[in-house]
């Protein structure tokens, strides 16, 4: 798959759809958020930097634990956590009332373990009947710089084919399992996106999808229906941003080609212009403290990559400190110096 004729960012700004879920995926908005300028941070300080015109989240909705799960049993819901935690990092403010979305009570009976921000969405899809409409309503509290849309509004339930045959059901139980992951579905298979998602896709300039835990926050968006047929048919350069490290179930000794590969077994097509892989080393003390949660710096197998037909973005995307993250800033700054392909250039 070679990428088509590209152009540079059109005037107006880029419209960037980031698809995942998790850590990862909050991490990668917080970068993304800084070139979404509102008007009067134009009017005081112009920008030569590239733009964000519009941008928009596509959250994975299969998490069954902790707070998240709870509610989703109590209340028939989707799990708000992954969503929760997007909004706060495109939050215009976040300091007290993002602070308040994140607060996770330490006692109180039935509370403990809660946090606010999940409780919150919950109230407001009780109040409405509508849980993506609790969602629009709750980034408008937060003055989020984007949009943000569920992969799906059907409650889900993750399954997971194991390398010993095994089937596990939820991603509590997927991710505590010790086999590895050869194949995930949905149950009920093929659920509906909203068109709003599709949409945002169609529309886009550019796509980035992860990082995030392969299977239960990456590949758990390409088995809605709809949305590997539309990225496969998307006019905007499309972009994997591998992960730093591998998972003890999900990608151990898996490289980043692997990655790719296993995401294309599941949407059925490719689906990346390019990958973003991060070649610095990981500090000694890092490495030693993943590889006892049984987890490895992800080998950037360059030559592999781009023998599926994808260009390599290379560099030290690493941030490290108590624990190993994604330098949005720096991720962002390699994404948006990305050529847009001309065809998205001219539907501005």
């Amino acid at each position: 798959m070679t990428p088509k004729t590209a152009n540079s960012i059109p005037p107006a700004g880029l419209r960037v759809v980031a698809i995942g879920g998790g850590t990862g995926l909050s991490t990668l908005l917080r970068g993304l958020k800084h070139r979404v300028p509102n008007a009067q941070a134009l009017r005081a300080e112009p920008t030569a930097d590239p733009l964000i015109a519009d941008l928009t989240a596509v959250v994975t909705v299969t998490d069954d634990g902790g707070s998240s799960g709870r509610l989703r049993r109590d209340f028939n819901m989707l799990p708000p956590g992954d969503l929760r935690n997007c909004m706060v990092a495109l939050s215009e403010d976040e300091r007290l009332i993002s602070r308040l979305f994140r607060h996770r009570f330490r006692t109180g009976g039935e509370l403990g373990g809660h946090n606010f921000g999940n409780l919150f969405i919950a109230a407001l899809t009780e109040m409405t009947g509508d849980f993506a409409q609790a969602i629009c309503l709750s980034a408008e509290i937060l003055a989020t710089r984007g949009h943000i849309f569920p992969a799906t509004s059907a409650n889900v339930t993750v399954v997971a084919r194991m390398e010993d045959g095994s089937v596990v059901r939820g991603e509590t139980k997927i991710t505590a399992s010790r086999q590895r992951i050869v194949e995930l579905t949905l149950d009920p298979p093929h659920p509906p996106p909203p068109p709003e998602t599709l949409a945002a896709i169609a529309a886009a300039d550019l796509i980035t999808i992860g990082p995030g835990s392969l299977y239960t926050s990456i590949v758990t968006n390409l088995l809605v229906d709809g949305i590997p047929e539309a990225l496969g048919a998307a006019q905007a350069t499309r972009v994997f941003i591998c992960n730093l490290m591998t998972q003890a179930n999900e990608s151990l000794h898996l490289t980043a080609s692997q990655h790719i590969e296993r995401i294309y077994e599941h949407a059925g097509r490719p689906i990346f212009d390019y990958a973003l892989v991060n070649t610095a080393p990981v500090s000694r003390e890092l490495r030693e403290r993943y590889a006892a949660q049984g987890a490895e710096a992800t080998i950037a197998d360059v030559d592999m990559i781009e023998s599926l037909g994808i260009q390599c973005i290379t560099g030290n995307f690493a941030a490290e400190g108590n624990v190993l993250r994604h330098a949005a800033d720096r991720v962002t700054d390699a994404l948006l110096s990305l050529p847009v392909r001309a065809s998205a250039v001219a539907a501005h």
